[in-house]
């Protein structure tokens, strides 16, 4: 859940006058119901390893079931050792069009018991936060998500076109099951667009004050690679003038060195244009100055002093993991370095590849991609989604500056995209800077976003299948 929203750590550090909205931490019709399922699904350790999907997914097909939903509509589809769920909400089909899917996951990062200060396993309520692992990402949104299928089916509601949620089970590791979603299970699926409420979303300022609400339309290209370099070894009491360790460290120093250059699009001109009305200082003129020109050494050396804008200046690599040696008394006969890089849409993993055999300059290097890379195009800005979006949001928060972006991190909504379906990140979660936890120790959300993402999701759902 919101793996990039750069500004969430800008907001930290800024005062601006429109107030959260009164009604954002009142209860909601079926917030009981709701906290139940968040609370059941933290409750089960669904990340790789733990085989616990399958029995969240079995746990919300029977909600969905006591739901009023008929079986015909409710699939349970398990994908090697996870599971996906499809559920379809039927509508009369009087405004012709095609369904929207609605996608989040199931699972999570894994979160060790010895490190947190509470059980991540337990939803915890304190002093106005919700702990446990997953509350942010992504089990918030799935809770939305299914709550407000609850909730429209038991108000009677007819939508106009169908609504379908399509839940994955591994998107935090291989995304296969997304894969399947959307290859092996596309009769399922096949939907004129997908909103995903595992991206976008709302930036507070430190006094909860709102800076922005942003609308996810693109992603970086994820591919990760392994450099291994292999040398005869031998006895560490005759060290060799060439060692694996040592020839392995010189290339990640190059690789740290490098600077991949500056790129920007037409999506991420427009952020860094409407944000920069939002800061002040040397980061509004760099903002400013990148959007005009993405050349601009300045620019760019400022908006890359701030990690959380990193990702939308251009392509970034990476060392993530090591793996060298076999014994302390023995030279190493391999090391392997993983490096990870989110790559610019456009500029291609085969490019990259090539730029970094090329920064490394070691021939007996070898590389080895982990996985096929899923490279796509950003989504068109929809006028319906984004009138959508818009009056869900100004709803709460009027004066809400709505604002696309390209997301650094990957979503399921890049396997969308690959099968021509476009996909667009629009959770209602607003949070502070100093309140994103995802991955890591603590998880949080803040209750008020409890409530305002439910309300979020039912008036979106409603208005995207009331036309």
């Amino acid at each position: 859940m919101l793996k990039s929203l750069s500004l969430l750590a800008l907001a930290a550090g800024l005062t601006l006058p429109t107030p959260m909205a009164v009604r954002a931490d009142e209860k909601v019709p079926f917030s009981d119901k709701a906290m139940e399922i968040l609370r059941t699904a933290v409750s089960l350790r669904t990340a790789e390893g733990h085989g616990k999907v399958p029995e969240l997914a079995a746990y919300l097909a029977e909600e969905f079931r006591k739901g009023g939903f008929p079986e015909e509509d409710i699939h349970l589809l398990p994908v090697g050792d996870t599971a996906a769920l499809v559920v379809r909400y039927r509508g009369d089909g009087s405004s012709g069009k095609k369904p929207v899917s609605l996608s989040a996951h199931m699972d999570v990062v894994d979160a060790l018991p010895k490190d947190w200060e509470r059980d991540p396993f337990t939803l915890i309520e304190e002093d106005g936060y919700l702990f446990g692992r997953g509350v942010l990402d992504n089990k918030m949104g799935m809770t939305s998500l299914t709550t407000t299928f609850l909730r429209l089916k038991a108000e009677g509601y007819v939508p106009t076109r169908d609504l379908i949620i399509a839940f994955s089970g591994d998107e935090e590791t291989g995304m296969v099951s997304t894969r399947a979603l959307v290859n092996d299970y596309i009769e399922l699926t096949d939907s004129e667009f997908v909103l995903n409420a595992d991206a976008g979303g709302g930036a507070l300022a430190a006094d909860g004050s709102v800076i922005s609400y942003n609308v996810q339309a693109a992603e970086k290209t994820y591919i990760s690679f392994d450099m291994t370099v292999t040398n005869p070894g031998g006895h560490s009491s005759r060290p060799r003038e060439d060692n694996a360790i040592y020839d392995l460290a010189t290339a990640l120093k190059k690789i740290q060195a490098y600077k991949f250059p500056a790129r920007s699009s037409e999506l991420t001109s427009a952020f860094f244009r409407e944000t920069s009305e939002l800061v002040d200082g040397d980061l509004q003129k760099a903002m400013a100055t990148f959007a005009k020109n993405p050349q601009d050494e300045w620019a760019v050396k400022t908006l890359r002093s701030h990690p959380e804008y990193v990702g939308t200046t251009g392509t970034t690599c990476v060392a993530t993991m090591l793996d060298a040696g076999h014994a302390e008394n023995a030279l190493p006969q391999s090391a392997t370095a993983t490096i990870n890089c989110r790559i610019f849409p456009g500029v291609g993993a085969d490019a990259t590849l090539a730029k970094l055999k090329e920064v490394v300059g070691n021939d007996a290097i070898t590389w080895k991609p982990l996985k096929e890379p899923v490279e796509t195009a950003a989504s068109p800005l929809r006028d319906d989604v984004m009138g959508v979006v818009t009056r869900a949001v100004h709803a709460r928060f009027p004066d809400a500056k709505i604002i696309p972006y390209m997301e650094s991190g990957g979503t399921d909504g890049m396997h969308f995209r690959s099968a021509g379906i476009e996909s667009y990140g629009i959770s209602g979660i607003f949070l502070k800077g100093s309140d994103m936890f995802a991955h890591g120790l603590n998880e949080r959300l803040p209750l008020k976003s409890f409530y305002g993402d439910l309300e979020h999701w039912y008036m979106v759902l409603k208005d995207i299948s009331d036309d």
